[in-house]
């Protein structure tokens, strides 16, 4: 199994989360397993002002290798207008590759895991929904002892946020 994540803070957000969805379980050599619901969350780096996200994960099977993977997602970018200008800007659609099975990429164009997903509360809620007891390969935690984790440093010692 493979987990992907799915991001849009410009134009109508659930479209391109939905779109991206579509697209993914018509892209041969990628079967679409399970879908989170949508998570409205608060950006995380980038410029100042920018719009809510919509953010989801998505659990595929996939036949590609990781690098045909990415080249799927960044062609689905570039379908829902996604012009990169600044790290972290407003986008119409994030598709980040989070888990490739239990394989560890470390190259210049490609990280596998994603090196912040285990920090990102926006990244492990939709995750942790449908894959709570998925272990993470390096930190060798599962997305619900992550989101645990990262929900009691961003709340302190109160028991929910």
């Amino acid at each position: 199994m493979s987990y992907l994540a799915l991001g849009s803070n410009l134009g109508d957000r659930r479209a391109h989360l939905d779109r991206a969805v579509e697209a993914l379980a018509h892209t041969l050599g990628i079967r679409v397993l399970r879908t989170s619901q949508y998570y409205e969350t608060v950006p995380v780096g980038g410029p100042p002002e920018q719009g809510m996200f919509l953010n989801a994960a998505v659990e595929i099977e996939s036949d590609l290798s990781p690098p045909e993977l990415l080249e799927a997602c960044q062609r689905l970018e570039a379908e829902a207008g996604r012009v990169r200008t600044e790290r972290w800007g407003p986008r119409t659609l994030d598709v980040d590759i989070l888990l490739y099975g239990e394989q560890l990429i470390n190259a210049p164009e490609l990280t596998i895991p994603h090196p912040r997903m285990h920090e990102r509360r926006f990244v492990l809620e939709p995750l942790c929904e449908i894959a709570p007891e998925l272990s993470h390969p390096v930190v060798k935690k599962t997305m619900r002892e992550l989101l645990a984790r990262e929900r009691a440093s961003l709340c302190g010692p109160r028991p929910a946020c």
